[in-house]
C-alpha cells in the first residue's frame, strides 16, 4: 500500500512567508507540527502549533521527524529544498508519495541571474556543514563555481585556498541576502581579497583563473605522482590511469581499495565520478596518515579510511552491511583465500582488479583467471633518463593486471 503524503517541505526566499505561493500557504496552514531553523520559525509570529527547531547534529531532527511518520508535519527550508537541502535528505528515507515539496528559487538560480551565468555551465557545491577542502577538486582553469557558504568567514577562506593553489587571479563575487531588501554584492580578486566578514547567508561565485605557477589537477585519472604524499609504495601514474580505467568509476558507486598505500587509487576513483565513494584499507600507520593528508589536499575529504590488515579487514567491512561495486587489490594479492572472499562480497556487475609485480602474485592471478575468466594484462612502462651525456630508456617493474566483472547470478 502506498503511504499518503504526510510531510510537507516548503522552500522560502529571503522575503520570508511573502515568497510562498497560495498553495504553499494552504499547506502550511494545514500542518500540525512545524519544523525549521530559528530564522524560519520566527516568521510565524504567534503560532500555537508545535514547533521543532533544527539542532546539531542535523540528523537527530531528521530521525525525530521520521519517528512521527503519518502526522501532518511541515518543514520550512531556504530556497530549493532539493538542491543540497533538507528535501534531498528526506528523499533518501521516504518515497515521493509521502512528501509534498514546494520549492523556492535556489541561491544558485538567483546568483546565475545576477551574474549572467548559464546555470548548466556552472559547477555547484556547498560548503555549508562540509569541509572547505571539497573545493580542491573543482578548481580548474576557466571553471565557474557557485558555492553555498558555511558562514561569513567562508569567502576569505575560499580566497586564501585559491591563492595557495596558484589561482590567486580568480575573480570572486559574494552575493548576500539575494531576493531581499538587504541584498548586496562584494567583488574582488582572490590574492588581494580584503573585504570584511560578510553576512552568514551568502553565496560565493568564483571565475577560476590560473596563474603561471598553478598546479592543475584534472579529474581524469592519472594525476602526477608528486601530487601525492607517498613513500614510494604507490601505483605509479601510467599504471594508475590504466587501473582506474579497468575499475570504471561510476557515480555513486563504492570502491574497496585493499592495500591502499598512499590512497592514490581511492582518491582518483572519487574525483572521477560524481558521488563516487571509497574505503581505503591500509595497515601501515604512516601510510594511513598520508592517505588522510592526500584526501584533504585533493578534494576527497569523505574518503573512508580503514586501519586493518587483510583478510580480517574484509570481515570488518562486510559487517557494515554495504558491499562494494568495485574492488582493487594493490597489495596482499597472495593472501590465502583473499580472492574467494572478495568475490563473494562483490556486488553483481562489480569490477575486480588486482595488480602484482612478483612471480608468486602472477601465479595467484592465473589461478583466479582459470576460475572466473576475465583478462590478464601485462603493463610495461619505460622512462627516458640520462645515460652519461645522452638519454636512454629505463624500464619500471612490469605489472601484471587481472580484470574481471562479476556477472549477475554469479
Amino acid at each position: 500500500m502506498t503511504q499518503a503524503a504526510w510531510l510537507t517541505i516548503l522552500g522560502i526566499g529571503e522575503e520570508g512567508l511573502d515568497s510562498l505561493t497560495p498553495v504553499a500557504r494552504s499547506l502550511l496552514e494545514q500542518a500540525e507540527v512545524i519544523v525549521g531553523g530559528e530564522r524560519h520559525l520566527s516568521m510565524l509570529g504567534e503560532d500555537p502549533r508545535e514547533q521543532l527547531v533544527w539542532g546539531n547534529p542535523f540528523s537527530g531532527m531528521v530521525k525525530r521527524v521520521l519517528a512521527r511518520r503519518g502526522e501532518k508535519i511541515c518543514v520550512l527550508a531556504t530556497g530549493d529544498p532539493m538542491c543540497f537541502g533538507v528535501g534531498a535528505t528526506f528523499a533518501k528515507q521516504l518515497s515521493a508519495t509521502e512528501m509534498r515539496i514546494v520549492p523556492g528559487i535556489s541561491a544558485y538560480s538567483l546568483a546565475c541571474a545576477r551574474l549572467g551565468w548559464p546555470l548548466m555551465e556552472v559547477d555547484l557545491l556547498t560548503l555549508h556543514g562540509r569541509p572547505l577542502s571539497l573545493l580542491q577538486s573543482y578548481i580548474q582553469p576557466g571553471a565557474r563555481l557557485l558555492m553555498l557558504s558555511e558562514n561569513g568567514k567562508t569567502p576569505g577562506e575560499v580566497a586564501d585556498l585559491l591563492t595557495k593553489r596558484g589561482f590567486g587571479d580568480s575573480r570572486i563575487t559574494v552575493l548576500e541576502h539575494m531576493g531581499g531588501e538587504n541584498e548586496q554584492q562584494m567583488e574582488g580578486i582572490a590574492h588581494c581579497w580584503d573585504h570584511p566578514v560578510s553576512a552568514d547567508l551568502n553565496t560565493i561565485a568564483v571565475d577560476c583563473i590560473a596563474t603561471g605557477h598553478a598546479r592543475v589537477y584534472a579529474n581524469t585519472p592519472g594525476l602526477p605522482d608528486d601530487a601525492f604524499l607517498h613513500d614510494g609504495q604507490m601505483t605509479k601514474r601510467i599504471v594508475r590511469a590504466a587501473t582506474l580505467a579497468a575499475l570504471t568509476p561510476v557515480p555513486g558507486q563504492l570502491l574497496w581499495d585493499l592495500g591502499a598505500g598512499c590512497g592514490s587509487i581511492s582518491i582518483e576513483w572519487m574525483r572521477a565520478a560524481r558521488g563516487a565513494r571509497a574505503v581505503a584499507v591500509e595497515r601501515n600507520s604512516e601510510r594511513l596518515t598520508m592517505i588522510a593528508s592526500n584526501a584533504q589536499a585533493l578534494g576527497t575529504p569523505f574518503l573512508a579510511i580503514h586501519d586493518g590488515a587483510l583478510p580480517s579487514a574484509l570481515d570488518q567491512l562486510s559487517q557494515k552491511g554495504e558491499h562494494p561495486d568495485a574492488i582493487f587489490i594493490g597489495g596482499g594479492a597472495t593472501s590465502e583465500g583473499i580472492f574467494e572472499r572478495c568475490w563473494a562480497l562483490l556486488n553483481p556487475g562489480g569490477r575486480f582488479v588486482a595488480n602484482v609485480v612478483t612471480l608468486e602474485g602472477e601465479n595467484q592471478l592465473y589461478e583466479w583467471h582459470k576460475k572466473v575468466g576475465g583478462e590478464l594484462n601485462r603493463i610495461a612502462v619505460s622512462h627516458a633518463s640520462p645515460v652519461g651525456p645522452y638519454h636512454g630508456w629505463r624500464s619500471a617493474m612490469t605489472v601484471t593486471q587481472f580484470v574481471v566483472t562479476k556477472e549477475y547470478g554469479q
